[in-house]
């Protein structure tokens, strides 16, 4: 197993093992002491899986009460995944990294707690699971606008089908305040 650091501190690819035969695959998919070891630190409280077609964009996404880490991976067909630093005062603020997580490449991307997260789907379907470190909790949502000018993520689409939530993300100037501050170690 590889864990594969981004240029945003703490923003990590895992790559499993995958062990073939002509009966199929096998891998960890998590195995809490060596994710530990990266970084990647439970407890995981919660497990989300999404099922959604082609073009489908979900995000930017944060809590900022209850902050979630998130470990996501596709389970089936291929997405763009997200992490944007929302980290105020962080050297990397408002910086974003992307990974192309799939069925067949097997990456997780961990998206820790500071960082807003979104996806799109590049396949005709997608199903993503995501393990949390918190509860999701809807009075601490945010919902930062996908294509917000200031962050500048190139999406895979011009189109996208959003949710009428995030369809109601806000841009930058109305939620920046909120943010989290950075903690320097």
């Amino acid at each position: 197993m590889r864990f594969v650091p981004t240029e945003l501190s703490g923003v990590v690819i895992i790559e499993p093992d995958v062990y073939r035969d002509s009966r199929g695959f096998f891998l960890e998919s998590y195995q809490a002491a060596k994710y530990e070891a990266a970084g990647v630190v439970g407890p995981f409280v919660q497990d989300n899986h999404s099922s959604s077609v082609r073009h489908t964009l979900r995000g930017l996404h944060a809590q900022l009460k209850r902050p979630q880490g998130k470990l996501v991976r596709a389970v089936a067909g291929e997405i763009f995944d997200v992490a944007v630093d929302i980290r105020r005062g962080s050297p990397t603020y408002l910086r974003w990294t992307s990974v192309v997580l799939s069925a067949e490449n097997f990456r997780q991307l961990w998206v820790p707690t500071g960082f807003a997260h979104g996806f799109c789907v590049l396949s005709a379907h997608a199903e993503v699971e995501y393990k949390c470190t918190d509860y999701y909790d809807p009075v601490s949502e945010l919902r930062l606008l996908w294509n917000e000018p200031a962050i500048g993520i190139p999406w895979p689409t011009n189109e996208p089908l959003l949710s009428d939530k995030d369809l109601q993300g806000a841009p930058l100037s109305q939620v920046e305040d909120d943010f989290p501050r950075f903690a320097r170690a």
